[in-house]
This record gives structure tokens, C-alpha cells and sequence, in this order.
């Protein structure tokens, strides 16, 4: 399996370019190191030869002070251009994660859900490391030695053509038969990187299930789990070492001809009286060189397996493209926006609908109460306005304008989605309430604040908005979590608001200032409020109840209140959260 070089530079070019400066330093640098490796022996050749001729002290003196002067100045450049290979190894890989993450967020839903958190996080981080790690040796320990190996062939054709002609077809040798077994251990390294994510995404899942996992007795089940992903880790690492074995052991032998030759091929030109003693010496310290580059070209032919494997993943994912094409750039109306559903039909799972034939209309401004059973289709509804998915047929419009001809960033900005379960990060409170938008301005948000009701709870703050927030919104309650993501609408200013019940698990204290924070949220907007409680729907225009994905009843509140046989009219008399279960 070979090592898909095209496909490496492909994932890191275009963050390399913007280097070119850091590279040309890099190249200096590199040169310079090998440049100084292949003639620091030569002086100590000439010292040697000078010792034997019974030269003067002083000679003998100014060969050892460049020696050691060179073997040091040799030293800094190679810390200088490993420096530099890091740090532009490391830019670009950052910035491939960056591309990478980037990607995955603007992937469909589908995606999403057929593919774990951990196993993203392996590819993003794990596979980009292995990459960033090639890359750094890539310049350093492959190109550099390769060079390196020239530079000394070529010293010793100087020295002496048959010993050069001997060297080159031995350095020949070695690269091939490192060539022919480099490839050995892909297959196997990217079965067991591949073990490695879905172990990462086994974990995730399972821990961030803990408590169900204990309250019904599922550990002992999730450790087996465990050790069946770790026991067949453990084959393909076995599998893959045997590979690398077989690529050591290459590389070992290689090493041990070249010491052969070098020793060999002195002794006889040194009898012969067609070389010196320091020449000898120069010979076998060469070849020992040459031995270096072989040995880590060995090691590197192990990293070249390694980053194979993540960069074919990585490239695969990059290819993945979205469901979901982003629209041409039609604009959205300001204000109050009205709502189409035109014959819309949609299914995860082809042959399985989730909603069939779904058709009305909504004028800008009206708040529909959207009820139904658990699976009837409600949250599918808001996933679609929302674009989170498209209609397998049929089309959504905003007030006339189709929602797959928009820009998908300036819909999700005329369209907000409120649900009981606030998703707030380890960041400020300034960024968890504008999404990092750096164009909203401190006063804008003290201004919403002020209007929720919250500030009582921003004066609490003990850094105010740059107080940092832990994960999950740890350390505050549900009202004031709620009421943090009303404020991120606010700070919006959508046309179209859908509410997921936001209100279900709170205390009536905190619920009466949660219902006059939605008042005052959906004023002036058009809403959809899917409702689970009797309360929620007081405030609705119109009524639609979901049956199985299809509309069951669709109509005027007050009209269905008054009308006895309306299937509203009696979710009223027999309660409905009793129905709706």
C-alpha cells in the first residue's frame, strides 16, 4: 500500500503557502547543517594525517579549535531548522484542524448522527498529530538525509571513484529494500487507528450515559464492551508491530553491510598505500554517517505507514460533502416573517416516514401551538425551518422566499430554535450569549439583560460578562439558562422564533419570569411553540395537532375551543399532558 503523497500535500498546501518565509529559513538551515556534517570530518582526517607526519603543535592546535568550532556551530543550525520545521508543521496542522472542525460543523445532521464525537475527535486531533509529526522529521529527518546521503556519496567519489561506485549501489540497495517493505504495516495500522476512534467514541457515549448505565445495571454489559474494543486493538497492534519488525530488521541489515563495506573497502585501499590513515577514518566515519540517514529513514519508513493511514482518512472525510447544499443568496424579509409548508414530506430512513403531506400557512406575526405524542413529527418540523435537514418533498418558504435559496447562515439568523436542553460552553458569558460575534457590543447586551430580567443575576457576576461559564452551564439553574438563550435570541433579532417547550421543568417562580421573558421575546415575531403542557398554548393564535406525521387538526384557537368535537376542544376537558404523553 503506498504512501499517498499527493493526498498528504493536497490536506496541508494551502496551509504551507502563507510559510514561505519560515520555509526559505528552514531550507538555509537544513543546508547549512548538512553542509557542515560532511566537512567537519575532513578536518579531523587532516588532523590525523598531520599527527602521523609529526606536524607542529600549532597545526595540530588550530585542526582541533575548527573541529570543535564547526561541531558546534553544526549543533545550533540543527536546533535552529528543527525549530523551524516544528513551528511551521505545527501552523499548518493547527490550521487543518481548524479546516477540519470547520467541515464536520457544516456537515448534515445525518453525518452527525451516524458518526460519534469521539471518533471526530480522534480523526481532528489524533490523525492531524500524526500529520503534524510526519511533517516536522519530514523535512528534517527524509529530506534532510537524503541530502545528507548525496553529500557523502559524493564526498567519497572524491576520495576515490570505486569506493564512491560502492557506496552509491549499496546506498541504492538499502532505499529500495526499505522501499519494497515500507508499505507492510498500512493495512494494519489503519485498522487499529481506526479501533483506536471507535473505542474514543464508545467511551464518549457511555460515559456521558452514566446514569442510566448504573440505575439499570448496565456496567458490567458496558465493560464487556470495553474489552472486546481493546482485545481486538490489541490484534491489529499486534499485527501492525510484526509489520514494523520486518521493517527494522531491513534496516539493521543494511546498516551492518554498510559498516562492512566501509571497514573492508579501507583496509584494502589503505594496503594498497592509496589512501592515508586519516583517509581511513574518513571513510568509516562516512559510512557510520551514511548509517544515520538509513536508520532513520528505517524509522520514518514507520511513520510514512503511520500518517498513510491517517491521511487517507483524513482525506475521506474532507471529502464527505453535506446533504444539505448551501442556498444562492436570496435575502429574507425583515421583521415578522410568514411560514409556508407546501405539501412537505420528510423520513430519516427511507420507507420509514416522519412527516407525510404536512401543508399551511402562517401569517407574519401568529404564533401557532404545534401538539402531538411523543414521535408524531414536531421536533422534525422545527429541524426543518431550521434547515437542520430538507424535505424529502415538497418545500418550506419564508414569506415567499423558498428557505433553500438563502445563505444558510443568514437563515439560522432570521430563524431562532429555543429547546429545554441550552447548550452553553467553557467561555465567557459575553461569548455564550453571541456565539463569539465580536459586532455585538457590551451595551447591546446589558440592554437585553436589563429586559429579561436578569439583572439581578449579571450583578451577581463577579467578573461581569467576561465571568467564565463552565460546560453544560454548570452552577446556574435551568431558569437562568433558559433565560440565557432567550437573551442570544434577542441579540439576533429573528423574524421566526420556534420554542420547544422552554419552560417544562422549572419551578412557578421562575416560570412566571420565563413566561414574561417569551412575551416579550415573541412580540413583534412570528412563533411556534411546541407544546407538551396545557400553559404553553394560552398565548397561541392557531393550533395544529401532529397524528403519526400527518396533521390531525389544524385551525383558529378560539375556533377549536369553541367547537366541542375538535380534538383540541377535548385535550382541554382531559388535560393534556395526560394525552400528550
Amino acid at each position: 500500500m503506498k504512501m499517498p503523497l499527493r493526498e498528504y500535500w493536497d490536506l496541508l498546501a494551502r496551509h504551507i503557502r502563507p510559510q514561505k518565509g519560515r520555509f526559505a529559513i528552514l531550507t538555509a538551515l537544513l543546508l547549512g547543517s548538512i553542509g557542515l556534517q560532511v566537512f567537519n570530518p575532513r578536518i579531523m582526517r587532516r588532523f590525523i594525517d598531520d599527527t602521523q607526519s609529526g606536524a607542529a603543535a600549532e597545526i595540530l592546535i588550530a585542526s582541533a579549535l575548527a573541529f570543535i568550532a564547526v561541531a558546534v556551530l553544526q549543533q545550533i543550525v540543527t536546533i535552529g531548522a528543527a525549530y523551524f520545521g516544528e513551528n511551521v508543521a505545527w501552523t499548518a496542522t493547527n490550521a487543518l484542524r481548524a479546516e477540519l472542525a470547520r467541515h464536520c460543523l457544516n456537515l448534515d445532521m445525518g453525518f452527525h448522527g451516524d458518526t460519534s464525537p469521539g471518533e471526530l475527535i480522534e480523526r481532528i486531533d489524533g490523525d492531524v498529530s500524526e500529520l503534524a509529526n510526519f511533517f516536522s522529521q519530514l523535512v528534517i529527518r527524509v529530506v534532510g538525509n537524503l541530502i545528507l546521503l548525496v553529500g557523502i556519496v559524493v564526498a567519497l567519489f572524491l576520495e576515490d571513484w570505486r569506493l564512491g561506485v560502492a557506496i552509491l549501489i549499496f546506498s541504492i540497495v538499502a532505499l529500495v529494500s526499505l522501499y519494497a517493505v515500507r508499505g507492510l504495516a498500512v493495512p494494519h495500522q489503519k485498522a487499529f487507528r481506526q479501533n483506536v476512534a471507535e473505542l474514543f467514541g464508545y467511551l464518549e457515549e457511555r460515559l456521558a450515559g452514566t446514569e442510566d448505565i448504573r440505575s439499570s445495571g448496565a456496567v458490567d454489559f458496558v465493560l464487556r464492551g470495553l474489552y472486546k474494543l481493546q482485545y481486538e486493538g490489541l490484534g491489529h497492534w499486534r499485527r501492525r508491530e510484526r509489520m514494523f519488525m520486518v521493517v527494522r530488521i531491513v534496516g539493521g541489515a543494511m546498516g551492518l553491510i554498510g559498516n562492512a563495506l566501509a571497514v573492508l573497502g579501507g583496509f584494502y585501499l589503505y594496503r594498497e598505500n592509496l589512501i592515508t590513515i586519516g583517509t581511513v577514518y574518513l571513510i568509516v566515519h562516512y559510512v557510520n554517517l551514511l548509517g544515520r540517514p538509513i536508520r532513520e529513514l528505517t524509522q520514518q519508513a514507520e511513520s510514512l505507514q503511520n500518517v498513510g493511514a491517517a491521511t487517507e482518512r483524513l482525506s475521506d472525510l474532507r471529502r464527505i460533502k453535506s446533504k444539505l447544499e448551501d442556498g444562492p443568496g436570496a435575502d429574507i424579509v425583515t421583521g415578522p416573517l410568514a411560514l409556508t409548508f407546501d405539501h412537505v414530506s420528510f423520513s430519516y430512513i427511507d420507507e420509514e416516514p416522519v412527516l407525510e403531506d404536512i401543508g399551511f400557512e402562517l401569517a407574519p406575526g401568529a404564533i401557532l401551538g404545534l401538539l402531538g405524542r411523543t414521535g408524531s413529527g414536531k421536533t422534525t418540523m422545527a429541524r426543518l425551518v431550521f434547515r437542520l435537514f430538507d424535505p424529502k418533498a415538497g418545500a418550506i418558504s419564508l414569506s415567499g422566499v423558498d428557505i433553500r435559496q438563502p445563505k444558510m447562515d443568514h437563515l439560522r439568523r432570521r430563524v431562532a430554535l429555543v429547546t429545554q436542553d441550552v447548550q452553553l460552553f467553557q467561555a465567557s458569558v459575553r461569548d455564550n450569549l453571541t456565539f463569539f460575534d465580536r459586532t455585538i457590543s457590551d451595551e447591546q447586551i446589558q440592554a437585553v439583560i436589563e429586559e429579561l430580567e436578569l439583572a439581578e443575576w449579571y450583578g451577581s457576576l463577579p467578573q461581569g460578562l467576561n465571568t467564565q461559564l463552565e460546560t453544560g452551564g454548570r452552577g446556574l439553574s435551568a431558569g437562568e439558562a433558559q433565560l440565557l438563550a432567550f437573551t442570544r435570541v434577542f441579540l439576533r433579532d429573528p423574524g421566526l422564533v420556534i420554542l420547544d417547550e422552554a419552560s417544562s421543568r422549572l419551578d412557578p417562580a421562575t416560570e412566571d419570569l420565563i413566561e414574561r421573558a417569551v412575551d416579550k421575546l415573541l412580540r413583534d415575531r412570528t412563533a411556534i411553540i411546541i407544546a407538551h403542557r396545557l400553559g404553553t398554548v394560552h398565548r397561541a393564535d392557531e393550533i395544529m395537532i401532529l397524528e403519526k406525521g400527518s396533521v390531525a387538526e389544524h385551525g383558529r384557537r378560539t375556533a377549536l375551543i369553541s367547537d366541542p368535537e375538535s380534538r383540541f376542544s377535548h385535550l382541554l376537558q382531559t388535560g393534556l399532558e395526560e394525552v400528550l404523553a
